[in-house]
């Protein structure tokens, strides 16, 4: 078993039990958030971490799955079960037509293309007013029936589970696609498109994969926060979302499966604590960004795998160099 196969284990067992020890309303929210944006980074940094392109569009599948589920669930009648599949179901297409259409294109028009299509969305949803409702979004997508008569604690333990549910899907699609032919394609790419052309690999293919497969987990999410919240508006495809994400990634390191869950723990914790320090909150991360980018390119875990590494290969190193010693023949 692999050291990040362990960490992921360890985590998602801690997650699990949590509701147990935890009665406190607020703390389970803020844990729901956590598991929501880890969803969100992981699905991110499939894109970002294992292909290498980086996309600052995600949030169009956030929005396509919210809204999916919404408009299900309000004017349709779909329940919870039925709307977050279809939710990424819907990303994951508008993934198979943004990535044909951007995919081609490399470094900033790649970037400037895909933050292009998130804005378009947002300006369709706040526009069609016979399906989005415009500004005012959304409200009352429905709750299932039986939590009417239930606690404000059963709610949020229901939402828990439902989230725990959704990351532990996130991990094991994500880590039989990082383990795979495809995955150690799509890092070939990363590394050097060229030569991974040259000995047969289609960089659309797999880019194409990772971008697909990443909506599809960011639609479910998305279907999951429009439940959860029980509202949803044109906000979901602002950027702000897409800074939250970028910033988790970064902070707990790109093309590592646990480094997305660190970033989403520390970040959610940062800024529910600085919630009150409104646009100081903003220049913090700023600071945070820099600071990782400068001194831990590879985020904190990517540190943490280099530092063991480090220690397994100096005694190695020092055996291979020790003298050996040899008997004369008597």
């Amino acid at each position: 078993m692999t050291f990040e196969r362990r960490i992921l284990l360890a985590l998602m067992a801690l997650a699990a039990v949590l509701p147990l020890f935890v009665r406190d309303q607020y703390v389970l929210h803020i844990a729901i958030m956590v598991l929501f944006f880890a969803v969100l980074a992981s699905s991110l940094n499939l894109v970002v971490g294992y292909v290498g392109e980086f996309s600052l569009g995600h949030t169009a599948f956030l929005g396509t799955g919210a809204y999916t589920a919404a408009i299900l669930a309000t004017q349709h009648g779909w329940p919870l079960w039925a709307t977050i599949p279809m939710a990424g179901l819907l990303a994951a297409l508008m993934g198979v037509v943004i990535g044909a259409l951007t995919l081609r294109l490399q470094g900033p028009f790649f970037v400037i293309v895909t933050l292009s299509f998130a804005e378009v969305l947002r300006l369709i949803a706040d526009n069609w007013i016979g399906l989005t409702n415009g500004p005012m979004g959304i409200a009352g997508v429905p709750q299932p029936e039986w939590l009417a008569q239930a606690s404000n604690l059963a709610a949020k333990q229901f939402y828990y589970g439902i989230a725990w549910v959704l990351l532990a899907l996130t991990l094991y699609l994500s880590y039989r696609f990082v383990y795979s032919n495809a995955g150690r394609a799509a890092v070939a790419v990363r590394e050097n498109r060229y030569v991974a052309q040259s000995i047969g690999i289609r960089p659309l293919n797999y880019t194409m994969l990772a971008l697909v497969l990443g909506a599809l987990l960011s639609g479910m999410a998305g279907g999951f926060y429009a439940h959860y919240i029980s509202f949803v508006g044109p906000e979901v495809f602002r950027f702000a979302f897409m800074v939250s994400m970028i910033i988790m990634v970064l902070i707990g390191g790109k093309g590592t499966l646990v480094g997305p869950l660190i970033g989403a723990l520390l970040v959610t914790f940062l800024e529910e604590y600085l919630r009150e320090a409104k646009e100081l909150r903003l220049s913090i991360f700023g600071l945070a960004v820099i600071a990782i980018v400068l001194f831990l390119p590879r985020g904190l875990m990517g540190f943490i795998t280099q530092r063991r590494e480090a220690r397994g290969t100096a005694p190695a190193a020092a055996t291979a160099s020790a003298p050996t010693t040899q008997r004369r023949p008597a």
